[in-house]
């Protein structure tokens, strides 16, 4: 989880809000709707350029931009503007909600959007539901899930507000390498795993400390966190462990797999497939898209284009940005 970001949205310069929801009214009214203008103008601005066109198209025209735009799009093209469309922290929360409605819950979403992110992040995400679904997101979360995952869960959602995931603060080589005796001693040294142990560090420490916790670890135990949690741990709870030391080393690895497994297999994922590039485009999508080259030896922008169609496949080629 490196400092440096590598966006493939970075937004326009010279914006023009007002001229911006004149020309995206001008592609929704009368007969037919232009969708690549909807597509060049919103893929190429960013979500705070694409909150003040909403401001400005509703302050010009008394509509909401949103429900015109659902209106006239329709499928998976509909999805990506949409989501392109609602602040991130709320747009997390819309898929956070879904994943735990309705009949079961899908693990793979929670950890996605809560074992990859830092505590600032998080906290906004908590912030949000809150507001937007009158419940806290812990509480929701806990109705849904069991046993450790849970517990690791509910650390990460309610100790983010109160310092978890510091991402400013510094490192702490001694106390990395206490960190690193205590889920020795709590894993390999004996026999069962301590998970409570696991979650309290897992959850609770930076992305910079934890890199430096699972180096010191590896010194310890002569072989790797990875390792140690694959031999000991299974379900979920390995899937969400894994997800934090991956994202520790590497995030746009770590999303550059997911992309592959919603494209994988029989079907696209394209919930999955939406929501990892709209959430990372204004982060580390550029690193991503490299990191899937680098795994799969295929360049991402090919992968979807094989996948999808239409002004759908047309929406997320131009959040990928230049080859």
């Amino acid at each position: 989880m490196t400092g440096h970001r590598e966006p493939t949205v970075v937004g326009v310069p010279n914006f023009n809000a007002m001229e911006d929801a004149a020309a995206l009214r001008a592609a929704m009214k009368g007969f037919g709707t232009d969708e690549q203008a909807i597509i060049d103008i919103l893929t190429s601005r960013s979500n705070a350029q694409r909150q003040a066109i909403s401001q400005a198209f509703t302050h010009e025209y008394g509509r909401d931009l949103i429900e015109d735009l659902k209106s006239e799009l329709g499928g998976h093209f509909e999805d990506v503007i949409v989501a392109l469309m609602l602040p991130p922290e709320e747009y997390l929360c819309k898929e956070l909600n879904k994943c735990m409605e309705g009949l079961g819950t899908d693990e793979s979403v929670l950890i996605e959007i809560l074992c990859t992110r830092t505590k600032k992040e998080i906290a906004d995400i908590v912030q949000a539901y809150e507001r937007l679904y009158d419940r806290p997101l812990a509480e929701h979360m806990c109705s849904e899930t069991s046993g450790d995952f849970r517990r690791l869960l509910t650390l990460i959602v309610t100790r983010a507000p109160q310092g978890a995931r510091d991402e400013e603060a510094g490192v702490d080589a001694a106390r990395a390498a206490d960190s690193a005796q205590q889920l020795y001693d709590a894993g390999e040294a004996k026999w069962g795993t301590d998970e409570e142990v696991f979650n309290k560090i897992l959850a609770h420490e930076s992305f910079a400390q934890l890199r430096l916790i699972f180096e010191e670890y590896k010194n310890l135990a002569g072989r790797t966190i990875e390792q140690a949690i694959k031999a000991e741990v299974d379900g979920e709870l390995k899937d969400a462990y894994s997800a934090i030391v991956e994202c520790v080393q590497s995030a746009p690895a770590w999303f550059a797999r997911r992309l592959r497994g919603a494209m994988q297999g029989l079907g696209t994922d394209d919930t999955t497939l939406i929501r990892v590039l709209v959430s990372r485009a204004e982060l580390d999508l550029a690193a991503v898209k490299r990191e899937y080259e680098a795994l799969y030896d295929k360049t991402l922008e090919s992968e979807i284009r094989g996948e999808t169609s239409g002004d759908y496949k047309r929406a997320l080629v131009a959040l990928l940005g230049p080859a």
